[in-house]
């Protein structure tokens, strides 16, 4: 979902139980899921901030953390001398982060105005799907950008890839992909746009970036799906049996058949873009 997740899985960013992002950072099953996102997308995330050059003594915005390992890796690689300014509108994962060159602020990148200061890179990943005025959001973190600054946006799109098991075979694996359907619904119904991550390389060249380029990436099988899909399911099973998507036998047979490790679990699309601002 935070897809974040656009889907279930995909997620990292959720707000608040009354800020109408369906999966939130209060529940229980939430750490669960950070580190199922940390160790299906870290890698891919590290592979971009490291291409884009990010090194010792730079400044960084990371928007809508989530979980503390996206923060710590980039406090890792801007050392003493760099800063990294972690923001969200739950910091209650990131509270107590250790670098001293991490600083935590509780912020809504739609809604409060971009810290001041400048950055050499801005970063949000699986954030600006779960915001509705995502164009503000976006607009605000180009408007916080140094000269020569990169802003890194990796996003979602269920839509590229609508199936949690691409291989349809059999009937759990019916099952998982009515109960993923069922799923996106309630995320369209909240405002997630489920064919968000295809519009990042457009969107960041008529921001006024230059040099933009993207790529996606997803796993169609991985312990870490199915450690994800375990613990999103046990999340919002409440939100499908009460909107008639799914009853209480359904998920107690899917969460039965994911445990079994045998299903081929995919993610979205993580869309990952790129650009460079000028002056």
């Amino acid at each position: 979902m935070p897809d974040h997740d656009t889907d279930h899985h995909d997620t990292d960013h959720h707000g608040t139980p009354d800020s109408g992002y369906l999966l939130d950072n209060q529940q229980s099953e939430a750490g669960i899921r950070f580190g199922a996102l940390s160790e299906l997308f870290d890698p891919v995330t590290f592979r971009h901030v490291d291409a884009v050059g990010l090194t010792e003594g730079m400044r960084v915005w990371e928007v809508g953390a989530g979980g503390p390992s996206v923060p710590l890796g980039l406090a890792e690689r801007v050392g003493a001398t760099g800063e990294v300014l972690c923001t969200d509108i739950d910091v209650s994962w990131v509270r107590d982060l250790g670098p001293g060159n991490v600083e935590v602020r509780q912020h809504d990148v739609a809604a409060d105005p971009p810290p001041p200061g400048g950055f050499d890179l801005v970063h949000a990943r699986l954030v600006l799907v779960h915001v509705v005025d995502r164009a503000e959001a976006l607009r605000r973190m180009v408007r916080a950008l140094r000269p020569g600054g990169v802003l890194l946006l990796e996003d979602a799109d269920p839509g590229l890839q609508p199936l949690l098991c691409p291989e349809e075979y059999g009937p759990e694996q019916r099952l998982a992909n009515r109960l993923r359907n069922g799923f996106r619904e309630l995320m369209a119904a909240r405002g997630a746009d489920l064919a968000y991550g295809r519009t990042l390389p457009r969107l960041l060249r008529e921001a006024g970036l230059d040099d933009v380029q993207a790529d996606a990436y997803f796993p169609i099988t991985s312990p870490a799906c199915t450690v994800l899909e375990a613990a999103t399911v046990r999340q919002i099973r409440d939100r499908l049996v009460a909107a008639g998507i799914a009853t209480d036998a359904d998920i107690d047979r899917h969460l039965a058949n994911v445990a079994t490790g045998r299903l081929d679990l995919a993610t979205s699309p993580l869309v990952s873009a790129w650009g460079h601002r000028r002056h």
